[in-house]
């Protein structure tokens, strides 16, 4: 939830600063573009050359240092800020902060800020339960300020209670939970379906296709993340359960369609990115059909099309397909989008090498109503399902 969000680090001057330095390196390592402003008492704990290091970015300490005439600089780094996380924030920040006080870069920053700004205290057991500070805590809540609570245990100073800065691993959990919890797809129902089916002949042969299931369980995993709630309906794959990730395991076609129409009317969206076979044989022989001269007809017959019902009974649900074509590609999938009252399609070319079925990577194109196709580059996966899903949050912003 954090990767490619610009996040600021503000470190004032308490022995928990050395934590900070760990607390860069954690945001960092989960993709966040990372800038730091140090306090003078914070640079009596750890050098700024520390943060600049872990971060690969100038560290600012000094309001009236000025590098670029063009910017403000405590101007330009709040505006740049997705979030701005105060660790540690001493009595003594807490306290100029709830009162308005901008005397050093940290705190003139804070005042110019307009994203999220969460506070992590660190002090003396004593110190955090004075009237005073927690008169500023207080103050600092009711303008919607969010604390990070300090844990129990041994202090720097040698008193045992509460004040220790939370530990980095738990800052980071918090701010992803917080990202999370305000997404557009936070709390949204979605449904995927990922992989192939099997259509039996006789007990052991089957029609199928190459698909692997790893298109929608890409998406499944990264709409999870994004704090939806997500039913995973999977065909026979060969992939491990995704944490937080509802699955249904199916075989064959009729099976998906019955599991999906059960729970679509309670769904918000919906990716059918399973390849469902299209036909079936007429009759599944009980026993396994012997080897005999000649040919063998196998009389077929066709599937249910999920998801043109889906399309005929959609109310509410914003309703994403996948269309794999060898020919015509944008065409074909233009036609989908309209027939089956389709919001979006998927369209990828089954014959490249470097895409569809069975490879790692995929090159798509998107197409929606009343848009012009995009022809995406060449991506993961995971990468696929991010642009995915970008655009159905978009979707979301625009109908609410």
């Amino acid at each position: 939830m954090l990767q490619h969000k610009h996040i600021l680090l503000g470190v004032s001057g308490g022995i928990a600063a050395f934590k900070a330095a760990a607390l860069a390196s954690k945001l960092t390592q989960a993709g966040a573009s990372v800038k730091v402003i140090m306090t003078e008492h914070a640079k009596q704990f750890v050098t700024p050359l520390t943060f600049q290091a872990l971060t690969r970015e100038r560290v600012y300490d000094d309001t009236f240092a000025e590098k670029d005439p063009e910017k403000v600089a405590h101007i330009d780094i709040a505006d740049w800020a997705d979030l701005f996380i105060i660790a540690p924030a001493t009595a003594n920040v807490i306290g100029k902060a709830a009162h308005g006080i901008a005397d050093d870069m940290l705190l003139t920053t804070f005042l110019a800020a307009t994203c999220p700004v969460y506070f992590a205290p660190a002090m003396n057991v004593n110190m955090y339960q004075h009237p005073a500070v927690v008169e500023n805590m207080n103050t600092l809540k009711e303008r919607n300020y969010t604390f990070i609570e300090p844990g129990d245990g041994y202090l720097a100073c040698g008193w045992v209670g509460k004040g220790r800065l939370a530990e980095p691993d738990e800052i980071v959990a918090f701010l992803e939970a917080e990202e999370k919890a305000h997404t557009p797809l936070a709390g949204k129902k979605l449904l995927v379906t990922a992989g192939p089916t099997y259509e039996y002949v006789d007990p052991v042969r089957v029609f199928t296709n190459p698909s692997t299931g790893k298109m929608g369980f890409a998406v499944a995993a990264e709409a999870a993340a994004m704090g939806a709630d997500v039913t995973l309906i999977a065909g026979p794959v060969h992939l491990n359960a995704l944490p937080g990730v509802k699955r249904i395991n199916v075989t064959t076609a009729e099976e998906m369609y019955n599991e999906v129409t059960k729970i679509y009317s309670s769904m918000d969206i919906v990716v059918k990115s399973a390849a469902v076979a299209d036909y079936k044989p007429k009759t599944i022989l009980a026993q396994k059909a012997k080897k005999q001269n000649g040919d063998m007809d196998i009389p077929m017959e066709r599937t249910k099309d999920i998801l043109a019902e889906l399309g005929k009974k959609k109310t509410h649900q914003l309703l994403i397909g996948f269309a794999a074509e060898s020919n015509n590609i944008v065409e074909y999938a233009k036609d989908k989008l309209e027939r089956k009252n389709l919001d979006m399609v998927i369209a990828n070319n089954i014959t490249s090498e470097d895409a569809g079925f069975r490879s790692e990577t995929n090159r798509v194109i998107i197409v929606q109503r009343e848009q012009n196709p995009e022809d995406m580059p060449l991506m993961t996966k995971t990468e696929t399902a991010k642009e995915i899903l970008a655009r159905i949050e978009n979707m979301l912003i625009k109908d609410a």
